[in-house]
């Protein structure tokens, strides 16, 4: 029997799935998440796919590999944040992104992708830490 949609728990909305990594756990079982961190999970995933790699959504992804090698400048930092942004706004229903800054830190090899954004469901905010490597360590 189907629950209306005004009864179900407002993280039902959020969805649920397969989490990640996708390995078994010591029983056997494939992780499993649901709400607001199966939102993480997504935005996670989008932030880590390259356009072109997904054969039937050819366009999906962020494509952030662009950007390694090249210099950490306030140019990179805000390209790197202009299409984060332009990504999630795209692939993510669920969310309003509403800032990412991409800030340095002591490596200049790296820099710290912080998306602050609300759910549209709820209004409920959180922010998501992504370290992306522009060179190899």
């Amino acid at each position: 029997m189907s629950t209306p949609l005004g009864q179900l728990n407002r993280f039902d909305r959020l969805g649920r799935g397969l989490g990640q990594p996708i390995a078994p756990d010591a029983q056997g079982r494939l992780p499993v998440v649901d709400g607001p961190e199966k939102v993480r999970q997504s935005i996670f995933t989008i932030l880590d796919t390259e356009p072109g790699e997904r054969v039937m959504r050819p366009d999906f992804g962020c494509g952030l590999r662009r950007y390694l090698m090249q210099p950490n400048s306030p140019a990179t930092r805000a390209g790197i944040a202009r299409d984060i942004g332009n990504a999630l706004s795209r692939w993510e229903s669920r969310i309003k992104v509403m800032d990412v800054a991409v800030n340095t830190t002591d490596d200049r090899a790296t820099v710290l992708i912080e998306i602050r954004y609300a759910h549209v469901l709820d209004g409920r905010q959180d922010i998501l830490v992504y370290p992306f490597y522009l060179e190899q360590a």
